[in-house]
């Protein structure tokens, strides 16, 4: 099992939750339980008045995930995913901690396969739960090699969007998830965690799958209004910003808004997702 944090290093949620962890002296009873700080050169240059430039130093590390990128370390992000490589190509259960550039609730994104559903609906937290196949800017590390496979392999993989970057109770959803992916995985026992690291289960959890990814085309990308992200827009054709002038609607009936940001605004960069509800 592996937990990694600061992926990015402005989303310092995740940083806090293994920290916690490695102080509560958490250890597997069978297997192994890897922990792990990401984009460490990003976070160094951490600064809460600028907090978005510390996302990355080159290039987003959690775009780079694929074999071609991996054989050509030509940034910084590339040359620390290349270090970390063989302990995510050792894992056979991966939780990657995130956190947002705005105020959401949280989401769990589990990738296309249905055994990732599967075990974000035993988790039963948080409320929100996304079905996506990722960005066409790059691969996640959440999918990369046996991870991204459709068929069962015996693996897990999950990323947490824990809320925004700088709302305190992310860090709480931050550590209520590495409990119940950590107790899923069945390396550690009932009461290894204690019950303050679990918060309240959500009364149902909904899955939404993604169909569609607004990609910006150039810099001229405006949204129509300041969408929060989970909003679920009735009717088909509903306006939801202009790309280069051009309107970009809604393509369906009862489309949701997911993580509408224009905060790493550039052209070839996902700027929203519509999805729809999975039975």
């Amino acid at each position: 099992v592996m937990i990694s944090a600061l992926v990015h290093g402005n989303e310092l949620c995740g940083a806090w939750a293994v920290k916690d962890a490695l102080a509560l002296g958490l250890r597997p009873r069978r297997g192994t339980l890897t922990l792990v700080f990401a984009n460490l050169g990003a976070f160094d240059t951490f600064d809460p008045a600028q907090h978005d430039k510390s996302r990355f130093l080159d290039q987003d590390m959690n775009r780079v995930w694929s074999a071609d990128k991996l054989a050509d370390p030509n940034t910084r992000e590339r040359q620390r995913a290349v270090a970390l490589r063989p302990f995510v190509e050792k894992a056979d259960w991966l939780l990657d901690l995130h956190s947002m550039h705005e105020p959401c609730a949280p989401l769990l994104l589990t990738g296309m396969q249905p055994r990732n559903l599967e075990l974000a609906r035993q988790m039963g937290a948080p409320r929100h739960v996304i079905v996506d196949a990722g960005h066409k800017d790059g691969v996640r590390m959440r999918d990369f090699g046996r991870f991204g496979e459709l068929e069962e392999d015996g693996t897990r993989s999950l990323l947490i969007e824990c809320g925004f970057h700088g709302a305190l109770e992310s860090r709480d959803v931050a550590r209520d998830q590495v409990a119940r992916f950590v107790k899923a995985s069945g390396i550690v026992d009932d009461g290894d965690f204690p019950a303050d690291w679990f918060m309240p289960l959500p009364a149902e959890q909904l899955a939404i799958q993604v169909t569609d990814a607004v990609v910006a085309r150039s810099m001229d990308f405006t949204f129509s209004q300041d969408w929060q992200g989970l909003e679920e827009l009735e009717k088909a054709g509903t306006v939801i910003g202009w790309s280069d002038g051009e309107p970009v609607v809604t393509p369906y009936d009862n489309c949701t808004l997911v993580m509408p940001s224009l905060r790493q605004l550039l052209p070839g960069v996902t700027v929203v997702r519509l999805a729809r509800r999975v039975a």
